[in-house]
């Protein structure tokens, strides 16, 4: 009996946004290539992508034999996890492709492992290949693809990680390209144990670099790791609303900060003013993270700029209402919207799917504005689980399995390789420090 070995990923270069997935077949025993399949697909999450690419691989090696046995290697933890049957599958747009995945080839014909990315390269190299083929308008084919492998580039300068087209550079777009596909891929890295948002950055910095350098590149040359930029988030301080645990958007009342509020904004202040590490302070348009980055801005001798992309969620008709009120109201839409990230709260408000989208973005310009730079990002909860559960590749229902306090701080390094590392999340130790 034959044996395969199928490699497949996929990314989107937004999350969601214009993704493409890769798949390669090999034998098993020799390791040669026997097939390569590659598509854009549109528009579509990471998630569904590897989903797409491993569909591909498992049809490509049908069509080879239907009677091999077929190893799936996938450096994406969420769907060798799922397909292994040991996690569930949730999200509506996975369970068709699951299921489809899991027809393909009899049960127990074939088997999954989890592997580093840097050992999909072949597979992350063609799904990159599809998305940049879509941006032209063109699709993918197999001779494009060993055109690319046989005339390497050289390395470009490094760009910030995860983002979508639109930089100056054909180089610099291809770079990002490859991070983009990595934003939702659960991270190997768990970075160093500091608690200080941007503390031991350079080390840890030198030392992915060490370990690109002595990765084999097959001709490329070492990737340009540069300084990571490093996001400190901060949620603003206390409203009225806060104690109460109302619902608090953008398309509400738009209070500003009580006098806790103020206070916690001062101690963060302070905290912030001694560590020294922020460079710029970057806030949502909302009157309460506009006095929360004011307060703090004013000790660090620093502007505020405004991104409107880091407002929070608008909840439309929930807003300024507690949750129970919500139960008590619209019982029908809440059970909807817990259950879907595409879900938008009564009277038109945002869904989560919507607002990743959007905060998704905004990383992405702020890291092409502010590359290897220290920035200190005051928005809302959503927005910053948003931004910790994107680095992380977690699931959208993450979202409700974070606890984020008032005025507390966390912080993503993002490098120049694809990775963001979560730094920190959720501290309030500056809070019961006097100033």
């Amino acid at each position: 009996m034959r044996e395969f070995v199928v490699e497949a990923d996929g990314g989107s270069r937004g999350n969601p946004g214009p993704a493409g997935y890769g798949a390669v077949v090999s034998d098993a025993a020799t390791g040669e290539t026997l097939a390569e399949a590659a598509e854009y697909i549109g528009v579509a999450t990471n998630n569904v992508a590897e989903y797409r690419g491993l569909l591909a691989g498992l049809r490509a090696a049908r069509e080879l034999d239907p009677e091999a046995r077929v190893h799936v290697r996938m450096d994406s933890k969420l769907v060798i996890e799922q397909m292994s049957g040991r996690w569930k599958i949730k999200h509506p747009a996975m369970k068709p492709l699951a299921a489809e995945a899991a027809t393909v080839f009899p049960p127990g014909q074939v088997t999954y492992e989890w592997i580093p990315r840097e050992r999909n390269t072949h597979a992350d190299r063609l799904a990159n290949e599809a998305m940049d083929a879509g941006s032209r308008g063109e699709p993918w084919s197999p001779a494009t693809s060993r055109a690319a492998l046989d005339t390497p580039p050289t390395a470009p300068a490094a760009p910030p990680p995860e983002g979508p087209p639109g930089d100056a550079t054909a180089g610099a777009a291809r770079v990002r390209a490859a991070m983009a596909s990595r934003s939702d891929t659960p991270e190997e890295d768990a970075g160093t144990d500091t608690d200080e948002p941007g503390g031991a950055l350079a080390a840890d910095a030198d030392r992915r670099a060490a370990q690109a350098a002595a990765t084999p590149s097959s001709g490329w040359a070492p990737a340009d790791m540069g300084a990571p930029a490093t996001f400190v988030l901060l949620r603003h301080g206390e409203t009225p609303l806060t104690p109460q645990k109302r619902f608090s958007g953008s398309g509400g009342s738009d209070p500003s900060l009580s006098g806790i509020g103020r206070e916690q904004a001062e101690k963060t202040a302070a905290a912030l003013a001694r560590r020294g590490t922020v460079q710029a302070v970057v806030a949502s348009p909302l009157a309460r993270t506009r006095e929360t980055a004011g307060i703090v801005a004013a000790r660090l001798g620093l502007d505020v700029t405004v991104e409107d992309g880091l407002r929070e969620t608008d909840f439309g008709a929930w807003e300024g209402l507690t949750f129970g009120e919500v139960r008590e109201r619209y019982p029908e839409d809440l059970d909807a919207w817990l259950a879907s990230p595409d879900a938008e709260p009564t009277g038109g408000g945002e869904s989560f799917a919507a607002t990743a989208a959007r905060v998704a973005q905004a990383r992405d310009k702020l890291l092409a504005e502010y590359r290897g730079r220290t920035v200190l990002l005051v928005t809302h909860v959503t927005p910053v689980k948003t931004l910790i559960r994107l680095a992380l590749g977690a699931p959208p229902e993450a979202l409700f399995r974070m606890e984020l306090s008032a005025a507390s701080l966390s912080a993503v390094a993002y490098y120049a390789d694809g990775n963001a590392s979560v730094r920190l999340f959720n501290d309030t130790s500056h809070l019961r420090q006097s100033y």
